[in-house]
């Protein structure tokens, strides 16, 4: 059991960071299923699937239009 702070931390317990192989200061991911929130250590994303989800972004658009944007106009 945690208890949340006023500023909404919580202080995840010895046993289950270990359990989980979290770090200080690493991250963590809730992920909510059902009504039930189940918390996970997070992967970090690679240089690969950054520029894939970049892409995503640029879909239909114009190529001066992404080009603008890239310019900074």
């Amino acid at each position: 059991m945690a208890k949340v702070t006023s500023k909404g931390q919580i202080t995840i317990p010895k046993k289950v960071r270990d359990k989980l192989g979290i770090e200080s200061g690493e991250r963590i991911s809730f992920i909510e299923k059902n009504g039930i929130f189940y918390i996970k250590k997070a992967v970090k994303e690679s240089p690969f699937d950054k520029w894939v989800g970049k892409l995503k972004t640029l879909k239909g658009k114009k190529s001066d239009t992404i080009t603008d944007e890239l310019r900074g106009r």
